[in-house]
């Protein structure tokens, strides 16, 4: 019998952490999963009201079914939970370990408790199903006939192979880099996402007979019309990379990097494979990270792993609320301070300030960075906050490595656009109506069409756009 009660009964409660001391000697994932008994996760699972409206549905991209799966782990049948999340979500392990889970944030508990811990849950799920050998290859019954091309294995390419695959299309993933994965491989740290998650479900997709095509650059050593000509459809799913500039003087210094670039190299790194360009590390040096959001907070981690002297982590917006604020009430994600994992390794964070100007030392490099306080007003008719700086607030502190870490301004340039005819829009995007481009062949999901936005977002438009394509083909428009 499930507990009604569970929700009265059982704080919140998740994995702990790893010590500091033992992760920063290694890049092995910070969370200490085998402190927490299976038995918490069932407590857990139990603490889930089964509400008459599961906010938890809307909150999350996938529409997962929560409190379904939920009552499944609190009453032992994981093999009815992993039917339940595998319904929605194609990979229940990402998701369940980098997800910001705005399941939880919509949680009906969360109006005057803590969340129930969707995103620990789902993982024990997923991990279990593997565990147990039920998560097996799936090869479709009948092939279509029909071949689709996918440019880009990031989340969203990955999720559109998956469901394209099953419905019996062939599937060729084209990936630029090395290996597949995209963001989940060259973007998050392995001390957030391991990279043996990733390399397992890629071997189960191409036992599934998705093939991947990697070290292949569509529109430089691979021109767009071939893909085009030889694939009854293509689908762009190559992310928002683009980073947006920080145009202050003293910028093109030596040790001024995008934190994207800086990320790449490490994670080569640590997978041993090779890379390109001119060495980024953080050893021994004073690092300052620009920026406040997930990847500036990954830089952050990164940093400390190779052994920086200091690093310091800069938002120019006000610092958050730790608690809900009128302004965000719930189901919506709260707008409040958060601290990661990388914060308690170690980092001094600093709230509404502006970099204004890189300084050079002796040698040519980046030595320190000039800041100015900013002041943060509120219009009372409009309701929009601006800034100003705060005037005589002008101050320098030790910089020998930055981390530009501001965001996207939309898809990399390519050949590939002008090859298709296509053009970005004023955000830098590759409009679509539907998920498909102004070319007949051509649809696009993911970051490069709705822009920067989380793993659980692109899953998600990867597999509403699998289904677009598998419509149109069936269609026999394409």
């Amino acid at each position: 019998m499930s507990d009604p009660k569970g929700f009265l009964k059982y704080p919140r409660e998740t994995p702990p952490y790893r010590p500091v001391e033992e992760r920063l000697t290694d890049h092995r994932d910070v969370v200490h999963t085998q402190a927490f008994s299976p038995e918490q996760t069932l407590q857990q699972a139990a603490r889930c009201m089964d509400c008459g409206v599961p906010f938890c549905h809307h909150g999350c991209p996938l529409g997962n079914l929560v409190p379904g799966f939920n009552l499944a782990v609190q009453l032992g049948n994981w093999a009815e939970a992993y039917r339940l999340l595998y319904q929605t979500n194609d990979f229940p392990e990402f998701t369940g370990r980098i997800c910001p889970a705005p399941c939880e944030h919509a949680c009906v508990l969360g109006i005057n408790q803590d969340p129930v811990a969707i995103e620990h849950i789902e993982q024990r799920i997923i991990e279990t199903a593997f565990e147990q050998g039920w998560v097996k290859a799936q090869l479709p019954d009948l092939r279509s006939g029909k071949k689709v091309a996918i440019v880009g294995s990031g989340p969203a390419g990955l999720a559109a192979a998956n469901q394209l695959n099953r419905l019996g299309h062939s599937v060729t993933v084209f990936e630029k880099n090395h290996k597949p994965g995209g963001l989940l491989r060259y973007g998050i740290p392995d001390f957030k996402l391991e990279k043996w998650v990733v390399d397992r479900r890629i071997d189960l997709m191409i036992a599934e007979g998705i093939e991947f095509c990697c070290a292949t650059e569509i529109g430089r050593n691979c021109s767009a019309k071939e893909l085009t000509d030889q694939y009854d459809a293509v689908l762009l799913t190559t992310g928002s990379t683009a980073p947006r500039e920080l145009k202050i003087p003293g910028c093109d210094l030596p040790d001024v990097h995008y934190a994207m670039d800086y990320l790449t190299q490490n994670n080569q790194n640590v997978a041993g494979e090779s890379t390109s360009g001119f060495p980024i590390s953080a050893t021994g040096k004073h690092v300052v990270v620009i920026g406040g959001g997930d990847t500036g907070s990954d830089c952050v981690g990164t940093a400390n792993r190779q052994g920086a002297l200091s690093v310091a982590q800069l938002q120019y917006r006000p610092r958050p609320s730790e608690q809900r604020t009128d302004e965000t009430p719930w189901p919506l994600p709260p707008m409040t301070l958060t601290v990661s994992s990388s914060h308690e390794e170690g980092c001094e964070r600093a709230w509404e300030v502006q970099a204004k100007a890189f300084i050079s030392g002796p040698d040519g490099r980046v030595q320190r960075l000039q800041l100015v306080e900013l002041i943060w007003e509120k219009d009372p008719k409009t309701g929009r906050y601006a800034f100003m700086e705060k005037p005589g607030s002008a101050y320098e502190i030790p910089c020998e490595l930055a981390l530009i870490a501001i965001g996207y301004r939309g898809v990399a340039s390519s050949p590939m656009w002008e090859e298709l005819g296509l053009r970005t829009d004023d955000n830098g995007l590759l409009p679509a109506q539907n998920y498909r481009t102004t070319h007949p062949k051509v649809f696009v999901a993911g970051d490069a069409r709705r822009g920067q936005s989380l793993v659980v977002w692109a899953i998600a438009e990867g597999r509403a756009a699998g289904e677009v394509v598998d419509l149109v083909l069936g269609e026999g428009e394409c």
